[in-house]
């Protein structure tokens, strides 16, 4: 499995110079062999010989439920999804596909564009945005649980056009060269965000779009919640701004046409336990009592879409 990593990459790398990142190129031929190393992840050689065991399955054609189960399952918690890979119905935590829909009302078009998506987990976005044109789409995301499950559902998806690298947005170099740039579920987990937002700004073309969502409270333009510790059980949140501050913040940082596409409070129907993912999940990290507020007492998460130009 070494091997197809490394020829996925090597491609890669040639891809990122051909469109003018050969920073990110020369950074990835650096690190290349840390990724896969089990001194780096201690779970990396039990994925490397799952990955190596579908392979073989699929070379023979002897997928089916009772083959892959085990293999998927070595791969948990699936976080994005679902996923229809063969006889499987991979779903996971959360239902991606609705957060989709909602991206797709904000997005003319993806044709023949290259496209940034940063947070990507294991790359769910990524297939979607092919699928809307997009000639090439990189992902980043320093989780490498997300970038392996990116691999195996590589061997179902196909072998261009897509990628998840495992870095942080601000771990390479900023060059302006994406024509689409998305960041979502992110912004929050940040200290600096107006950094972050500077960041995503500086990798967008001139007239190029900025897709955010990210977590907002209600209030006015004076208005942001800095959790005291967790919020929803999560530990590295950060801000979580009104939308009228969050406009504040972008405008602030460079962007001058900012349109508010949609505004969701999230459910049990959009993020929950399956058995693809852990034991808990929305329904556990809310007030037993009132829905309506996280088990810290704080608002419960909504989130808003925003398209930035």
């Amino acid at each position: 499995m070494i091997k197809d990593l490394d020829a996925h990459y090597q491609q890669v790398f040639v891809d990122l110079e051909q469109v003018g990142l050969a920073a990110w190129a020369e950074l990835g031929r650096q690190q290349i062999q840390s990724w896969f190393s089990p001194e780096h992840r201690s779970d990396m050689s039990q994925w490397l010989t799952q990955l190596d065991a579908l392979k073989i399955l699929i070379a023979h054609k002897s997928v089916s439920i009772e083959t892959l189960t085990p293999i998927f399952k070595s791969f948990t918690p699936w976080r994005k999804g679902p996923f229809c890979l063969d006889d499987i119905e991979l779903d996971a935590e959360w239902r991606c596909d609705l957060k989709w829909q909602r991206v797709q009302s904000a997005i003319s078009n993806l044709s023949n564009q290259l496209v940034l998506d940063v947070g990507c987990g294991n790359g769910y976005y990524g297939w979607r945005m092919l699928e809307a044109g997009a000639r090439q789409v990189i992902g980043l995301d320093p989780t490498l649980l997300s970038v392996m499950q990116f691999h195996l559902v590589r061997q179902f998806y196909g072998q261009g056009g897509c990628t998840v690298l495992p870095w942080r947005l601000d771990d390479v170099a900023f060059v302006a060269v994406f024509d689409t740039v998305f960041s979502m579920g992110v912004l929050y987990h940040h200290r600096a965000p107006l950094e972050h937002l500077r960041q995503l700004r500086s990798v967008l073309k001139t007239g190029g779009q900025l897709l955010l969502e990210t977590l907002i409270i209600d209030g006015d333009a004076q208005q942001c919640l800095v959790p005291e510790d967790r919020y929803a059980r999560m530990r590295n949140v950060w801000f979580i701004p009104s939308i009228d501050m969050l406009q504040i913040w972008l405008k602030r940082c460079g962007f001058t046409k900012i349109e508010v596409v949609d505004v969701s409070v999230t459910t049990s129907h959009e993020q929950r336990v399956t058995m693809w993912s852990g034991t808990e999940s929305l329904s556990n990290f809310l007030d037993a009592q009132d829905q309506t507020k996280t088990i810290e007492g704080y608002p419960a998460p909504q989130r808003v879409l925003l398209r930035c130009v």
